[in-house]
């Protein structure tokens, strides 16, 4: 791999995205709209609906996260906002939020296959916290999986691994379950 370039999603870069996720939107037509959504909103815009929502925050020059390219070719992405923007996460019973600090969420990741494996979504972390601080985070937090067997199934790990966020610095501040973890790091 040469060296990696990183570019904030907008509407410079949306074709970059739409390359990236593919006629599938990445997995099974999230378009990364997962967590921007309910469950039940998310699951009646599945596909081209959850394209044109996210494309409209494109649209509205909205902090949504970074690109990853190797040359020209774009290879990664990494969904970075304001926590309040992202609607499941701010419903969820287990990632309550710990205090009134204003926050910034790592809330997925997608890399194409032949880069996984190879340290990229730390790097995606890293470029990730980086934009976000300055932006003006100062915490950013993180809701990634502790994996209780060696290999995980890659349609679970978007959210990404524990151990990975703890190389960038991040540290625990809740485990509301045997796998699930939620990290932080501050500015």
């Amino acid at each position: 791999m040469t060296k990696l370039i990183y570019k904030t999603l907008n509407p410079n870069t949306w074709t970059d995205l739409v390359e990236l996720f593919g006629d599938r939107g990445a997995c099974g037509g999230c378009w990364c709209m997962t967590m921007r959504l309910s469950s039940k909103a998310y699951e009646n815009n599945k596909g081209d609906s959850n394209k044109r929502k996210f494309h409209n925050l494109v649209k509205e020059n909205q902090p949504l996260g970074i690109l990853a390219y190797d040359r020209d070719k774009p290879i990664g992405w990494c969904s970075v906002s304001p926590r309040e923007t992202l609607t499941r996460i701010e419903n969820s019973r287990y990632f309550k939020r710990i205090d009134d600090q204003p926050v910034w969420s790592i809330a997925c990741f997608f890399v194409l296959k032949e880069f996984r494996h190879e340290g990229m979504s730390l790097n995606l972390i890293r470029e990730a916290s980086k934009y976000a601080f300055d932006q003006g985070a100062n915490i950013i937090e993180a809701y990634p999986i502790i994996p209780k067997k060696d290999r995980v199934p890659e349609v679970f790990a978007w959210v990404g691994f524990s151990s990975t966020f703890k190389k960038a610095g991040f540290k625990v501040v809740r485990q509301p379950s045997e796998t699930r973890v939620m990290m932080r790091l501050t500015k």
